[in-house]
């Protein structure tokens, strides 16, 4: 029995302690205030540079 989802749920976030943990892992050290903006900046480019793409490959998965 599948639940319908709401219009307004989140679907995918990233948030700002994951990014740390990221810069933990990766830099061995917290970001700054002002590398969190730049971080923030760069997802919102990837991620939404080439959403057509990723809906695509969604949808032919389920189809």
């Amino acid at each position: 029995m599948s639940k319908a989802v709401g219009k307004d749920e989140v679907l995918f976030a990233i948030r700002k302690n994951g990014v740390q943990s990221a810069a933990l892992e990766k830099l061995n050290r917290e970001l700054t205030d002002e590398e969190i903006q730049i971080a923030k900046k760069g997802l919102q480019f990837g991620l939404l540079t080439d959403i057509d793409t990723v809906y695509k490959t969604i949808f032919t998965e389920m189809i």
